[in-house]
């Protein structure tokens, strides 16, 4: 791309050659088919802005019209990225750790998801007790300081010292269950809710004695999915309960009453259903922070739906919105360069966000070139895939359009209003708190497109490949 293209495209659009307002806007680039991966591609001077005629292509930014504050944008540490890590050379587990957490010459990831003890993405099912132990006078997360507690380590060392963690069981040990089975779904026995709900508790101790603080936790992942791999039911009603006569309470005895607990964690179509269960219940609403969502509803075809999560924020205004999980199932090493994978996360992002989301945490962070390792062969694509064979790392694009909000919106961000003219370029902007502005505009079309950037009263032109996502700022 030519750094002097914005100028070119400012010209033969017929912005008004005003005096410019002395701020310039960088672009920041990713396109299929060029070689553009977060690329400083040009910068474009701003003039005063004018109104735009019919059929012209803009985007408004608007600063001044405020909205929630970002958490943070990240991915999960699991087993079985863990575990690959460990299997790379030194130099390319420095690299990984770079291009990931570091907030200059990396995407500089800020939030982060882990497991208690397996889920699927885990070589083996195991728990944190001996079979039977409701005391758990054997709780232990030995398990996981030979690959997963080192590599969160050296993920906060590499993020600068902190990363807001949190963490979701896929299911209570086998003996709590009424199906004596992690896997499969089955429910929790009533007369081990208090043990569960302890059992939480003492995996945040286990992690703070590891050096590894723990943020919040969710109650359940997808709890309404009964899978073969490790899952557990809970209706409405029943996490309702479970939060607020068990986990709340075990929580708030034990100290840990100030780290937050996220309900749902499962899909955006059921999320306002559970959402008037858990919220309208004043009992159980006071220990909850908010809920997560993940994006999974669209596995049987279909649009996401994205307008779940505004209805969640517009009936609930003071709960907290959290993407907890999101990955493009259906791994196939074909498809490693796939841009089509890359604009599935950008769209998510973009309309996650201008639906009243604060933070948005990716799945695992690595996997293998089977998509794994997975103890049951849900085999899936992460951002950063390894050849355990060579020890290559392969960056995918879906790695490049999150570094676009990562990198440049970062945590305490307000969002701010932003729109585009045209249903073709997708749009979201946040205010930073060292007082830029950044603004992500993708473009999903099989052609480039010429567009004004409105930034309040002044404008810039800019032109955005097909195919592409583009992250504008302004300092």
């Amino acid at each position: 791309m030519n750094p002097v293209l914005p100028v070119a495209v400012a010209a033969a659009i017929g912005l008004a050659q005003a005096p410019a307002t002395g701020a310039t806007l960088e672009i920041h680039t990713t396109a299929s088919g060029s070689a553009d991966r977060l690329a400083l591609t040009a910068s474009a001077p701003f003039v005063h802005g004018r109104q735009p005629p019919e059929g012209d292509i803009s985007v408004f930014v608007d600063p001044g019209k405020t909205f929630q504050t970002l958490l943070g944008i990240g991915g999960a540490i699991t087993d079985a990225s863990a575990e690959v890590f460990a299997r790379l050379s030194p130099g390319q587990q420095e690299r990984l750790l770079r291009a990931y957490y570091d907030p200059k010459d990396g995407i500089g990831y800020t939030l982060t998801r882990t497991t208690i003890h397996s889920s699927d993405f885990s070589s083996a099912s195991y728990t944190y007790v001996a079979e039977g132990d409701a005391t758990l006078a054997t709780f232990s997360v030995a398990h996981d300081r030979e690959f997963r507690i080192p590599l969160i380590r050296r993920a906060i060392a590499a993020a600068g010292g902190h990363l807001t963690l949190f963490a979701s069981p896929w299911s209570a040990p086998a003996f709590m269950k009424s199906n004596a089975s992690m896997l499969q779904g089955g429910t929790l026995k009533p007369e081990f809710a208090d043990a569960w709900a302890a059992y939480f508790t003492r995996f945040i101790r286990a992690y703070e004695q590891e050096g590894i603080p723990v943020w919040g936790i969710t109650v359940q992942n997808e709890p309404m999915a009964r899978q073969r791999w490790e899952s557990m039911i809970f209706s409405a009603e029943d996490e309702r309960d479970f939060l607020k006569n068990h986990l709340g309470p075990v929580m708030a005895r034990a100290g840990l009453g100030d780290r937050k607990i996220i309900v749902w964690d499962h899909n955006r179509d059921l999320m306002t259903q559970r959402a008037h269960v858990i919220f309208d219940d004043p009992d159980a609403s006071r220990y909850a922070w908010g809920m997560g969502f993940h994006w999974y509803e669209t596995w049987a075809g279909g649009a996401p739906m994205f307008a779940n999560v505004g209805v969640v924020h517009q009936a609930y205004p003071g709960k907290h919105l959290l993407l907890t999980e999101a990955t493009v199932e259906g791994f196939d090493p074909a498809r490693l360069q796939s841009f089509a994978n890359a604009e599935r996360y950008g769209t998510a992002l973009i309309n996650d966000f201008n639906n009243g989301a604060e933070g948005w945490t990716d799945w695992n962070i690595l996997l293998d070139e089977e998509g794994g390792p997975n103890h049951v062969g849900n085999f899936c694509f992460a951002p950063v895939h390894a050849d355990t064979r060579t020890g290559e790392l392969t960056f995918t694009p879906s790695f490049w359009y999150l570094g676009h909000f990562s990198k440049f919106i970062r945590p305490g961000a307000h969002r701010v209003s932003a729109a585009s003219s045209r249903s073709g370029l997708q749009t979201t902007a946040f205010a930073n708190p060292d007082g830029s502005v950044a603004t992500v505009v993708m473009n999903a079309t099989d052609k480039p497109v010429d567009y004004r950037f409105f930034l309040g009263k002044d404008e810039a032109g800019v032109s955005i490949p097909a195919h592409a996502i583009q992250t504008l700022v302004v300092r």
